[in-house]
């Protein structure tokens, strides 16, 4: 075997692992769209954060069923912490996605480490330490979110610890070159669509105020 098919069959056997390592601590990459400009997210409308007994609670229920255990958990969450809003709380997922996000594609995590779980930090670092071994790097691109959804949450009060689950389905432009500029994932100029399911974790009525991320999936 000639000498460029071996060294094709190489990097294509990097792309391969690498991007099977991405699908483990990140989601998935649904293929190729064009860039388009996305519409800033509107500004969160104004809400009551006080719960009020025997009636709906707008700043829970605009965002999960009525009734749900969702809904009972982060009820119990504002009662633990009165200033605690779920509009509020998305509004910061939203921006604490990007960041975290974009420092993972540029290889600077160490930047958010307080932000996220031991366990998460280190899925991350290692993502990173392959990358740089390889001598992969990556050009990214945030384009926006086009959907975020709270899916579940859940509130542990012998302990004040809360967990609230996001998915988020974005848009960027990633490409992957190898050590000599040959492009082994993405397009320049063509944004992907990225899903991650996010778990963030608090003790509510803590004197931080940071949400951690401590789990990530599809």
């Amino acid at each position: 075997m000639n000498s460029p098919v071996l060294q094709l069959l190489v990097l294509a056997g990097i792309a391969v692992f690498l991007i099977l390592r991405l699908r483990s601590v990140l989601g998935t990459r649904d293929g190729h769209e064009p860039t388009r400009e996305v519409q800033a997210p509107q500004k969160p409308r104004a809400h009551n954060l006080e719960v009020i007994e025997g009636g709906p609670d707008h700043d829970i229920i605009d965002h999960v069923p009525e009734g749900s255990d969702t809904a009972a958990a982060l009820a119990r969450m504002k009662r633990a912490e009165p200033s605690f809003g779920v509009t509020d709380f998305l509004g910061g997922a939203r921006g604490a996605y990007e960041m975290i996000l974009m420092a993972f594609e540029r290889g600077e995590i160490d930047d958010m480490r307080p932000f996220l779980s031991e366990d998460v930090y280190n899925s991350f670092a290692e993502v990173i330490a392959i990358r740089e071994e390889k001598g992969l790097t990556i050009e990214s691109d945030f384009i926006g979110i086009r959907d975020m959804t709270l899916t579940s949450a859940a509130f542990d009060e012998a302990s004040n610890t809360a967990e609230i689950t996001v998915r988020f389905v974005s848009e960027l432009v990633s490409v992957v070159r190898s050590g000599d500029g040959e492009i082994l994932e993405g397009e320049p100029g063509k944004a992907q669509r990225q899903k991650d399911t996010w778990t963030f974790e608090r003790v509510m009525g803590a004197d931080d105020p940071n949400w951690r991320l401590v789990a990530t999936g599809e």
